[in-house]
C-alpha cells in the first residue's frame, strides 16, 4: 500500500503549498511554469486551481503574468439577428 501523504491522498507537483501563503521568487516561477504547461496541454483553469489548493483568480493571474494566451470561454455564443 502507498503512504499517505499530508495531502489528503491529492498529488502535487509542486512543493507542498499551504493555503493562503504568499508565494513568491523561485517558488512561484516554478509554480507558473508548471501551470502554463499544464494548461497548455489542456487543463482548465479550475481544474489547475483545485489541484494546486489556489483559488481561481490567483491560478489566472499566475498565468497571465507568465505570458499564456488565455483561452475564450466554452459553448455556445450569442449571434445578432440581422
Amino acid at each position: 500500500m502507498w503512504p499517505r501523504t499530508r495531502s489528503c491522498g491529492r498529488r502535487r507537483d509542486v512543493a507542498d503549498l499551504k493555503k493562503g501563503a504568499r508565494i513568491t521568487g523561485n517558488t512561484r516561477d516554478k509554480l507558473a511554469a508548471d501551470l502554463k504547461k499544464k494548461y497548455e496541454k489542456g487543463a482548465s483553469i479550475r481544474a489547475l486551481a483545485e489541484s494546486t489548493g489556489r483559488s481561481y483568480g490567483f491560478v489566472h493571474r499566475v498565468l497571465s503574468e507568465s505570458g499564456v494566451q488565455l483561452r475564450g470561454r466554452g459553448g455556445a455564443t450569442r449571434v445578432k439577428k440581422k
